[in-house]
């Protein structure tokens, strides 16, 4: 599973979004503008306070990282 902890204003948030959909990987969005316990877990997994962070499987990724995506997703 594939979480992305994003805002609405976060330019790499949507580069990461198009990614997932370029290459048909299903993920979840969790706005923590808007959503204060997803904002909670995310400084929690990541102890980070900038969007974007990815969690995929349990492995966090800040920013939008494209080669550790592909790296964890194997593609």
């Amino acid at each position: 599973m594939i979480k992305l902890y994003s805002t609405p204003t976060c330019p790499y948030c949507e580069m990461a979004k198009n990614y997932f959909k370029e290459k048909n990987v299903e993920f979840e969005v969790y706005d923590i503008s808007a959503d204060e316990k997803a904002q909670k877990e995310m400084v929690e997994v990541s102890k980070q306070i900038t969007v974007p962070v990815i969690d995929i499987n349990g492995k966090i990724i800040i920013g939008f990282n494209r080669a550790e995506i592909d790296k964890i997703l194997n593609l």
